[in-house]
C-alpha cells in the first residue's frame, strides 16, 4: 500500500519558491531545501524531480502570479494611460516597501541562469514577451483613444516599459535604492505624457 504524504505539494512549492528568490538558484543547495521545506530530499525528488526541477516549478508558479497580476493592471476598462502609470507606480512604490522579498524571481533567473539555461531563458523570455504584448495592446488603445502623442510608437514605448520594470527589480536589491527608483518612476510616466 503506498503511503500517503504527508506535506501539501502546492505548500511546499510556494516555500521553495520562496526560498530560491531570497538567495538565488545556484546558492541554495539540497540540504538548504530539505531544512527549509521541512521534507526528506526523496520526497523532493519523487515529488518535484530534481533541483533544477523543483526550480523550474517554482519559477512557472511565479510567472503565473506575476504575469496574471500585470495584465490584470493593464485590461481595466475605460482611459488606458492612467492603467499604466497605475502599473509603474505599483512597481515603484512596491520596490520601496521594506521587509519584502527582494527583485523578482524572473529578473534574478534572468540574470543568474539564462545565458546559460535555455529552459529558463525561455521561461523568462515568454514573461517578458506576454508583458511586452500587453503594454504594447494597452498603449497601442491609449494611441487610438488619443491619450498618447500621434508620433508615438506604442511598441517602442512597451519595450521601454519592460527594461524599465526589469532594471526597477535589479537596482531594489541595492541599499537606499528608493530615491532613484521613485525618480525613475516619475521619468518613466512622463515619458507617456
Amino acid at each position: 500500500m503506498a503511503r500517503t504524504k504527508e506535506f501539501d505539494p502546492d505548500e511546499v512549492l510556494g516555500r521553495a519558491l520562496e526560498l530560491f528568490w531570497r538567495r538565488g538558484y545556484e546558492a541554495t543547495s539540497i540540504a538548504d531545501l530539505t531544512e527549509h521545506l521541512g521534507i526528506a530530499r526523496a520526497c523532493i525528488y519523487s515529488t518535484f524531480g530534481c533541483k533544477h526541477e523543483l526550480f523550474m516549478k517554482a519559477l512557472q508558479r511565479h510567472l503565473e502570479l506575476v504575469d496574471a497580476r500585470i495584465m490584470a493592471a493593464l485590461a481595466r476598462p475605460g482611459p488606458a494611460l492612467p492603467a499604466v502609470r497605475g502599473l509603474i507606480d505599483q512597481f515603484v512604490n512596491e520596490s520601496c516597501t521594506e521587509g519584502r522579498l527582494l527583485g523578482c524571481l524572473v529578473t534574478n533567473a534572468a540574470v543568474e541562469l539564462a545565458a546559460h539555461d535555455p529552459d529558463v531563458a525561455r521561461l523568462v523570455e515568454s514573461s517578458w514577451a506576454r508583458t511586452e504584448t500587453a503594454l504594447t495592446s494597452t498603449l497601442t488603445r491609449a494611441h487610438a483613444q488619443g491619450e498618447l502623442r500621434p508620433d508615438a510608437d506604442p511598441r517602442a514605448l512597451a519595450r521601454f516599459l519592460l527594461v524599465f520594470f526589469q532594471g526597477v527589480w535589479v537596482l531594489e536589491r541595492t541599499p537606499n535604492a528608493a530615491t532613484r527608483l521613485r525618480d525613475a518612476g516619475r521619468v518613466a510616466a512622463s515619458i507617456l505624457d
